[in-house]
């Protein structure tokens, strides 16, 4: 009982954490609005559009960090908030491309699927935002139930590419200070090259132990 109300806490404590960022951001318009400090700066537009940028990519980060923190730590009831940080990027990440629709565009498709075709950075953003979407739907446990898991597995690793392509927008996007997406390209190889290692040793034991028993069967 204490154990099931502690989880619970735990879970509206993240929750209010993992909101914290939108809920500065409504502040900052607020104050906009007002004419108060801290607002948005200069320019409104570009700060929103930043700021739920940075928080996509820093979930979808966070969400690909879980499993090896739970393993390094030895921390396994940290899987638990795996699939709200998931749902957190796509939240920032619908943020995000709203602000890009709405807000620039005015949902003009006129401008926009032109403004997709020729900047490469934006088709590759949107790219990103796409592949989030089966992952946000099918984040359930029923969806789990329906598609198996191994198939709900292999479906889910298409985060590893929204990443990739998340990082690649915000690279191709700035001009000249690239000091940031440097940091998160830095922090998706290592989480890359980690599971690359816990995808291949097993794969090469399991040849190893293959070979071993087949020349102890010639052997004898």
């Amino acid at each position: 009982m204490a154990f099931n109300l502690r989880w619970r806490w735990s879970k509206v404590v993240v929750f209010l954490l993992c909101l914290l960022p939108a809920l500065e951001l409504a502040l900052r318009a607020w104050n906009q609005s007002r004419g108060v400090e801290p607002d948005l700066g200069v320019n409104p537009l570009e700060h929103i559009t930043r700021a739920t940028g940075d928080w996509t990519l820093r979930f979808l980060l966070i969400t690909l960090a879980i499993t090896p923190l739970r393993k390094l730590l030895q921390r396994p009831a940290l899987i638990h908030f795996r699939r709200m940080a998931g749902l957190f990027a796509f939240f920032y990440g619908s943020l995000h491309f709203t602000t890009y629709l709405w807000f620039d565009k005015a949902f003009a498709w006129s401008e926009i699927l032109p403004d997709v075709a020729k900047r490469r950075f934006i088709a590759v953003g949107f790219t990103a935002f796409v592949l989030m979407l089966p992952l946000a739907i099918t984040s359930t446990g029923g969806w789990i139930r329906r598609l198996g898991g191994k198939r709900w597995q292999w479906l889910h690793r298409l985060v590893y590419f929204s990443a990739l392509a998340g990082v690649i927008h915000y690279w191709w996007l700035v001009k000249s200070d690239i000091r940031k997406p440097a940091i998160y390209a830095g922090i998706l190889a290592a989480l890359l090259v980690y599971r690359m290692v816990v995808w291949v040793l097993p794969s090469q034991q399991h040849h190893a132990g293959a070979r071993k028993l087949a020349t102890a069967e010639t052997v004898e």
